[in-house]
């Protein structure tokens, strides 16, 4: 683990992989419960996470990289199904990828648990992890200029839901109904990092 220094209190901690990244996240969010952390705002990503707001950055540098990067821990709590419609316009393009008849992708991905690795791009989106490695699936070569709201999509080792429309390069494999942000809402955001997501097919009435 290396520890970067961002202004005057923050810290950028970087780890080898994305399961190290959300093992380290776990772990820091739960020192901050039981009071043994005391920082503003704890923020993962792909290979990172950021802590903002300490005391004394230069002492918890020390203290973090002289420990070894946490176990990752054990999924808990219920998973959040979102229902989806698998309709996308990339439904062919994920076959062909997967080499598997379209129904397959469906199948496939319904069939995955996935989990929140991290949040960004917009507010409410998640970057879900869960497909193995011989199911990513590369960007388009060509971003649409607006994707719609609600779609479900894949890139990389990453599955994701659209929460509002907005431009994007990422693979349209359905539609989901399921607000992912909603400012009065509390929490705003349906997603957080480490959430258990599930999808449960849908038909069209």
């Amino acid at each position: 683990m290396r520890a970067l220094p961002v202004g005057d209190d923050a810290l950028l901690l970087e780890v080898a992989s994305g399961a190290e990244a959300r093992a380290l996240h776990a772990e820091l969010v739960r020192r901050r419960a039981e009071g043994t952390l005391t920082v503003r705002e704890i923020v993962p990503a792909a290979r990172t996470v950021l802590l903002d707001g300490l005391d004394d950055p230069a002492r918890r540098a020390a203290e973090l990289t002289a420990a070894p990067v946490p176990k990752v821990p054990p999924r808990a709590g219920e998973a959040v199904e979102l229902p989806v419609r698998y309709d996308g316009p990339d439904l062919t393009a994920v076959a062909a990828y997967w080499q598997v008849p379209e129904h397959e992708v469906a199948r496939i991905h319904a069939g995955t648990e996935f989990t929140v690795a991290f949040c960004g791009f917009a507010p409410g989106f998640g970057y879900l992890t869960g497909l193995p490695e011989h199911r990513h699936v590369p960007r388009r070569a060509t971003p649409r200029t607006a994707v719609p709201a609600g779609a479900v999509a894949l890139a990389g080792p990453y599955t994701g839901v659209y929460p509002r429309s907005s431009p994007g390069g990422w693979q349209l494999i359905g539609t989901t109904d399921a607000v992912l942000w909603d400012h009065a809402r509390v929490p705003a955001a349906l997603l957080a990092p480490g959430t258990r997501v599930r999808f449960v097919p849908v038909e069209d009435a």
